[in-house]
Formats: C-alpha cells, structure tokens, sequence
C-alpha cells in the first residue's frame, strides 16, 4: 500500500483564507513539508496543530526528493506547504510531485490561496487569457525575455521583489512602450491591500516618490 502527497495552500496574508479541507489534511498528514519551518509553525500553531515537520526549500529539494518519495512509496502521507500560496508556484513543488508520479505514489492539489489570480481579475486587464511569468531572470536573460514577450498578446502576469521593482518598470518601458496599460498590486488580501493601475511610464514616475513594499505582482497589458 502506498502513501500519498497533498500539496497544500496556505493563505498569502490574511489568514481566514484557508479552506476547512487544508487543516484537516495537515492534520492528518504524517508529516509537514515546509518551505520554512518556522513560518508554516506559526500557521501550525495558529490553527493549534502540533505535528512533524522537515525543512523542503529550493536549496535541498533535489537531494531530499528522492528519499521522501522513497518513504511515501512505503505507506507514508505528506503534505507540502510553501511559506505562502500554492506549492509549485514560484515555490519548491514540482521536483517531488514528478518523483512521486514517476513511483506511481498519488499526487493530490488541494484548492486555496495564490497570490496571481486575485492581482489578475483585479486589474481591469483581460484575464480571459493571459500567461504566467512568475519571476524574470534576475541578471543574465532578464532583457532577452522581455524582448521576446514584446509581440505577446495575451495579459502577462509577473512576480516581483520590491528592490528589483522601478528596474523592471523601467525596462519594460523600454521593451513594451510607456503607454502600455499595467497594474501593480502589493500586500495582497492584508490590510494594506493596494492596487496601482496606470501605464507603465506613469508606474515608473509613482514609484520614484512611493518606495515599493512588500511582494509585488505585476499585470501587463498584452500587445494590441
């Protein structure tokens, strides 16, 4: 008899956001498998769980996914969390659910909280169809690509880190053009939710006197 794998969603802010499902498959998970420990035992110990947890993050992933898949092969439940939405996401993810599917061990998404889709249909861009960029390159390839997605048609959807934020407005002015419609949303689902939809010139300029906080999802317009 084999185990199994959850891939859990945990909320990205507001923590009323996690389904009745995700506590009790954490629950009764015989293990946690958290990005950060101490980030996914605070939502343990909020949610008043007490349970096994191992440290699963970008940096030990590729040797760890092996032996876990190894121990769900054998029987064992586990449940994967990232510090905050859907696992695989921009997050560690995809590397076990492929281990775990090659061994035949069933893989199993449980619905919940991603920071994109809110920042998506909040736009006032279509989001009929629209394509996921995640995270741009940080340094080599970051130009190239946005290049490439110059002729894009469809609503583009990228993270991005506050510090890196006025660099990437700016190039994509460049690669784009500043009248290119776009959207910035920050502090998803907290308090200080915020949504700054200008063109992108007019995006550089706001940033210049209002220092960015916080993760940013950006929504672009997509070629006309």
């Amino acid at each position: 008899m084999k185990g199994k794998l959850y891939l859990v969603p945990t909320p990205i802010g507001n923590l009323e956001d996690i389904t009745l499902r995700a506590i009790r498959t954490l629950k009764e998970a015989d293990i946690v498998l958290a990005e950060d420990t101490r980030t996914t035992g605070n939502l343990l110990r909020h949610l008043g769980l007490d349970k096994k947890m191992f440290a699963h993050h970008q940096h030990n992933e590729h040797k760890a996914i092996e032996h876990l898949a190894e121990r769900m092969e054998n029987n064992e439940t586990m449940a994967l969390v990232s510090d905050a939405g859907t696992p695989g996401i921009s997050d560690p993810g995809f590397l076990l659910a492929r281990a775990c599917i090659n061994r035949g061990v069933e893989v199993e998404s449980l619905p919940g909280p991603t920071a994109f889709v809110p920042a998506l249909v909040c736009s006032g861009l279509p989001c009929d169809r629209f394509t996921f960029e995640g995270f741009l390159p940080p340094k080599k390839g970051r130009q190239t690509r946005l290049k490439e997605l110059a002729g894009e048609s469809r609503t583009m959807v990228f993270y991005e880190s506050p510090h890196r934020l006025q660099k990437t407005l700016v190039q994509m002015m460049e690669c784009f053009g500043g009248e290119r419609k776009a959207s910035v949303a920050r502090e998803l689902t907290k308090m200080h939710e915020e949504h700054i939809r200008k063109d992108l010139k007019e995006l550089v300029e706001h940033f210049k006197t209002h220092p960015p906080k916080g993760e940013m999802v950006m929504v672009v317009e997509g070629r006309r």
